[in-house]
């Protein structure tokens, strides 16, 4: 039995709808369900199958999980669990693959900045923007795990063994201030040099005349020369500009420092809060953020992170998440508040949160197989039906669905 919706103001936008994509599903037993395909999540056909549905529910877009370590219960280290999804794809290449088979959701894969040269994902991302034509995005990720860094070796970082809650007390030590400090500053280093590349050809560097036998024009493209403490990185891409532009770049954010980056450098970012007070409050603070860095003028979007349980009867959803909590053996916590109820009560929390400020929303779905067909068949329509979300895609790009206008080359000569 599904809540009846209740009265809300007129909406100053519709919302926008992306949806995490991770393995089976978010809950770490999701793979143990029924509509889970255990079999098929290293397949391209599992990949393709849940984007064209969240592309059949008109979602802007999805977001694809990603890391330099196995999956693991431990925010800062490796468990050796063996009895939960652990092994994935590489996130860019199945938004290259997925591409060509969907023609209008967005296509945002996770990076992790940290242990990845900025030249090699500004060329990937441009790439997908191709192959997408014009869909592409990226999600910026730090790592502190140190057996990540062990995979790649240029660098140790050290062990956190008490750091086991990312709301915890040890977030104040100041150890651990300093290295969230260091790796942000380093992911939005690397964030403004893959933009540079971007930009270091310019619209129409590609003459492609065959009778002069001109295939680019030289002076179209551009050395970036970008320097800081972390990057020397000279240019030019190898790859010409992007059919957006600059694809769309998100990041997560937790906390102050985070929020900085996403107020700095990012086009979306996603945010955590439990209630409507803690999501004012976050907006308030990225907000303050982005004027002091001289972006008070241009568009960015914050989106409320939410994991579902979504069930036509609330004690089902609630049935479903207790079911699944005896077979991981504990109970399921998140960074991000979760919702276990029905598609109606998710549309009266999301239109009541979109009124602090979020422009949209990424749902987590705690069972891919359930809940997210859950989110494109029952909360979809649901919002449809109250005018809050679209009926059919209107615009052909990622950039074009969010509001974005397709920016300017930085290196253009007038």
């Amino acid at each position: 039995m599904s809540a009846s919706p209740s009265p809300h103001p007129a909406l100053s936008s519709p919302l926008h709808l992306a949806v995490a994509l991770d393995g089976a599903g978010w809950h770490p037993a999701a793979w143990r369900e029924p509509s889970a395909r255990p079999r098929d999540l290293l397949t391209a056909a599992y990949w393709t199958d849940i984007v064209q549905e969240a592309e059949r529910g008109l979602l802007d877009f999805v977001t694809i999980e990603d890391a330099f370590g196995l999956q693991s219960s431990q925010p800062t280290e490796a468990d050796g669990r063996t009895d939960e999804v652990r092994g994935r794809l590489d996130a860019v290449l199945i938004a290259a693959r997925v591409a060509p088979l969907t023609r209008h959701i967005g296509l945002v894969p996770t990076v992790v900045a940290t242990h990845t040269e900025p030249f090699h994902i500004s060329k990937a991302i441009a790439t997908l923007d191709y192959v997408s034509t014009g869909r592409a995005g990226l999600r910026i990720q730090v790592s502190a795990r140190s057996n990540e860094a062990a995979h790649v070796g240029r660098r140790p970082f050290p062990s956190f063994p008490a750091f086991r809650s990312l709301r915890g007390e040890d977030l104040d030590r100041p150890d651990v201030r300093e290295l969230t400090a260091e790796l942000f500053d380093e992911a939005g280093d690397h964030i403004e040099a893959v933009r540079r590349l971007w930009d270091s050809w310019e619209d129409g560097a590609e003459i492609r005349d065959v009778t002069t036998g001109r295939f680019i024009d030289r002076e179209k493209l551009h050395y970036i020369d970008f320097e800081s403490r972390h990057f020397n990185v000279k240019g030019p891409s190898i790859t010409p500009r992007p059919p957006q532009g600059q694809p769309v770049v998100s990041a997560l954010a937790h906390g102050s420092v985070p929020f900085q980056l996403v107020a700095r450098s990012t086009d979306i970012g996603y945010v955590t809060p439990h209630d409507t007070g803690q999501a004012a409050a976050v907006i308030d603070e990225i907000r303050a953020e982005q004027a002091a860095a001289g972006r008070a003028a241009e568009p960015l979007h914050i989106f409320g992170d939410l994991v579902v349980f979504l069930d036509d009867d609330p004690a089902a959803a609630a049935a479903r998440r207790d079911r699944l909590d005896r077979l991981a053996g504990r109970p399921y916590t998140s960074d991000a508040k979760v919702f276990t109820g029905t598609p109606a009560q998710l549309a009266d929390l999301l239109l009541a949160w979109q009124q602090t400020g979020l422009s949209g929303f990424r749902l987590r779905p705690a069972v891919i197989g359930h809940d997210l067909t859950a989110i494109t068949r029952a909360l979809v329509p649901e919002l449809q039906s109250r005018g809050a979300f679209r009926n059919a895609y209107e615009a052909d790009t990622l950039r074009g669905l969010l509001g974005l206008a397709r920016p300017a080359n930085r290196y253009a000569t007038v």
